[in-house]
């Protein structure tokens, strides 16, 4: 059973910056596939990024943060990160982090799919 928790939401102004962690409790394989997702009140659960290593390299994100938000990957320190930049109001939401065993749900995108998820941050970004 990994554990995820997720650190760094806060407030910012649109256009600000800011950038989540997620610590695992269990080293992430190659084989693993890492998230995060996000979900807005009165909204449907959006996958935002998803990276995946095994054997190369795969990076989806969402059509909604592509050119802003990056994820990547610490093996050493077994966390996951989502540098956001160029925040929008649009981007308020819950921020979750999940990892799965495979690639599956990777490749769509479908991170609250994923079998291990965390407990959540939240992101508020003020216009």
């Amino acid at each position: 059973q990994v554990q995820l928790v997720e650190s760094g939401g806060g407030s910012v102004e649109a256009g600000g910056s800011l950038r989540l962690s997620c610590a695992a409790s269990e080293y992430i394989a190659s084989s693993n596939c890492v998230g995060w997702f996000r979900q807005a009140p009165g909204k449907e659960r959006e996958g935002v990024a998803a990276y995946y290593r095994d054997g190369g390299s795969y990076k989806f994100y969402a059509d909604s943060v592509k050119g802003r938000f990056a994820i990547s990957l610490d093996s050493a320190k077994n966390t996951i990160y989502l540098q956001m930049n160029s925040l929008k109001p649009e981007d308020t939401a819950m921020y979750y982090c999940a990892v799965d065993e495979g690639a599956y749900d990777c490749y769509s995108g479908s991170v609250w799919e994923f079998r291990y998820r965390g407990q959540g941050t939240q992101v508020t970004v003020s216009s």
